[in-house]
């Protein structure tokens, strides 16, 4: 249990310690500001403390989000301060020095918590203070100011302000208008009855493999099923974000789960689809292989722009201002979110036409939506980049390096290369264009040849940082060269079971690139060395698996992209796994889902 500790002259009538101890506080109450000081030092290291000022007036859910948010050391609002373990340190040495300073004859007098914060901004510690909106938090310093806030947290629903809060501020139109309306009630719901972000991000994702075991059995009853299943795994996948936020259960675990379970709920549905269309004679493994390559590609054009510009200066560019000036019309923005086809109007999209239609259908559906909006928004993204002075930082550039994922191979032909042969991005676009051109030539080792010259360009793209202005290109075009190379060639075997198999290689190492990422945005940085040299890097693979299909039969080769799969998937999902779960993992904060 966490500690309260209220400070200050006790008000008549006020339900401040009942607040808190609905908020699984345990609350003591101090003489003075020594006293404060020793209650702090007597509360459990392991335990979250709070210093309250006994005349705190407001809302409860002022002081949940105030004192209650596992995702920072340190967080306050008016009159009140609190410290986790990590920052109970920085805490305590700032009660100290206030008590040192003759802080303790005043505590009647003004509030010892805002000193607290005050002394906490002059050490330069960084003390979260949660948006409060139409929320009361305040401590009165007379009678007629005290009725004042009182009738001011009578005005305002605190339930119904906390509710709304639960929804994502910024979302797609089909989940703000279609979905978010009744699942924030369900995320409520969910809450009274003690279950978890984590249970429900894993009952929407068995709810989405279900759906797609209906979707593989390739009846019409089973596609309806698959798409009504759907759309309440989406549902489901809503609500879990939206409890998270009304009961402030953020962890580590759960972010990586939500993100993760996200990409396999959507990939195995693509695989059921692509199993009840063969159910039916239809063959649709290449289109659904197809459009997990370009659904993960846009995600990785989204991670490398984000990455390359958060903390670049000067980043304003005409496009930009465009863009933002497009916004402030109004209905432009649910237009402008609608043509992305972010997961809600994508998964919703899927759901009907399985429902309605056929696998392959839904399939050129999906691909052409994806193909629009990837071009939309790249396109968009590069003007940007050509029209901004942006000077990007060394962070950036690594993170840009990480996300290439270049492997052993590269790295040798770096170490032997004498100087850069030009631009990165240019280096890396002409690489994959001969390893295109050979993959789709009739002579046999020509794949092997041009997989060779993509190797080189890979370790040449890599000699210098990644800091031109459309570097952040480079991972959006090794990931296209790779996963692309695995399609193209499975599809050139004309076996049963190639693109199967080709479709669990790149999914094993899609889930690999996607942990790489959400490494990077918790400042963990990339997946360590000895696993990238594991699997290989991208050019490693990709030149194995050319030489693999030069070498051996069509069934061989298929037999082999099974193993390649396999020894991948378990190397990688091992290693997140322990990391993730682990002490070390990174918080991650509540992000939001790729589109």
């Amino acid at each position: 249990m966490s500690t309260a500790i209220l400070t200050g002259q006790p008000v008549p009538g006020s339900s401040i310690e009942g607040d808190l101890r609905s908020l699984g506080f345990d609350v003591r109450v101090a003489a003075d500001a020594a006293d404060a000081e020793r209650l702090v030092a007597e509360a459990p290291c392991e335990q979250r403390v709070a210093l309250v000022d006994a005349r705190f007036v407001g809302h409860v859910h002022a002081l949940r989000l105030g004192l209650t948010d596992p995702r920072f050391p340190l967080a306050a609002v008016p009159g009140a301060v609190t410290a986790q373990p990590d920052g109970r340190v920085t805490l305590t040495r700032a009660l100290a020095r206030e008590n040192s300073a003759g802080g303790g004859t005043a505590v009647a007098v003004d509030s010892l918590p805002d000193r607290i914060v005050t002394a906490l901004a002059d050490d330069g510690a960084e003390v979260y203070r949660p948006e409060l909106g139409s929320l009361v938090a305040a401590v009165p310093a007379d009678p007629q100011a005290r009725n004042e806030a009182r009738q001011a947290v009578a005005d305002v629903d605190d339930e119904a302000v906390r509710l709304k809060s639960a929804v994502k501020s910024r979302d797609g139109f089909f989940t703000t208008h279609f979905i978010s309306p009744y699942s924030r009630y369900l995320a409520r719901w969910c809450a009274r009855r003690g279950l978890t972000p984590n249970q429900v991000t894993t009952a929407s994702l068995i709810t989405a493999l279900i759906a797609a075991a209906c979707a593989a059995t390739g009846t019409r009853g089973g596609f309806v099923a698959a798409g009504v299943l759907l759309i309440a795994s989406f549902v489901l996948d809503c609500t879990d974000g939206q409890l998270a936020r009304y009961s402030l259960q953020y962890s580590t675990l759960g972010a990586w789960l939500d993100a993760t379970f996200d990409r396999a709920k959507e990939y195995a549905y693509y695989a059921g689809l692509a199993l009840g269309a063969a159910r039916g004679g239809d063959d649709v493994w290449a289109l659904a292989l197809g459009a997990m390559i370009l659904q993960t590609c846009r995600h990785v054009v989204d991670f490398s722009f984000n990455e390359a510009n958060h903390d670049a200066t000067a980043n304003t560019s005409p496009t930009a201002a465009l863009s933002d000036k497009l916004d402030s019309v109004g209905w432009t923005v649910w237009v402008r979110r609608m043509i992305v086809l972010p997961i809600g109007e994508r998964w919703a999209m899927i759901a009907v036409l399985t429902a309605a239609t056929t696998p392959r259908i839904t399939f050129y559906a999906l691909l052409i939506g994806c193909a629009f909006a990837a071009t939309y928004t790249t396109a968009g993204r590069v003007l940007r980049s050509l029209t901004r002075k942006a000077q990007r930082t060394d962070r950036a550039a690594q993170a840009l390096a990480d996300l290439a994922d270049n492997g052993p191979l590269a790295g040798l032909l770096t170490r032997v290369a004498r100087a850069p042969l030009g631009a990165p991005f240019l280096v890396a676009l002409a690489g994959t264009v001969v390893l295109a051109v050979a993959l789709f030539s009739d002579v046999t080792w020509a794949p092997v040849a041009g997989a060779v010259v993509y190797a080189i360009a890979a370790a040449q793209a890599l000699y210098r940082p990644l800091k031109g202005a459309l570097d952040w290109l480079v991972p959006p075009l090794f990931r296209a060269a790779e996963y692309g190379t695995v399609l193209i060639l499975a599809a050139a075997a004309d076996v049963n079971g190639a693109l199967p198999a080709a479709f669990g290689l790149v999914a094993a190492v899609a889930y690999h690139h996607y942990d790489t990422v959400y490494r990077i945005r918790g400042n963990a940085g990339a997946p360590p060395a000895w696993l990238v040299r594991a699997i290989g890097g991208h050019e490693g693979r990709t030149l194995l698996v050319t030489v693999l299909a030069a070498l051996l039969t069509a069934s061989q080769f298929t037999v082999a992209l099974t193993v390649l799969a396999v020894a991948v998937a378990l190397l990688v999902l091992v290693e997140s796994i322990r990391f993730w779960v682990s002490a070390g993992a990174p918080a991650v904060h509540d992000e939001g889902e790729p589109a």
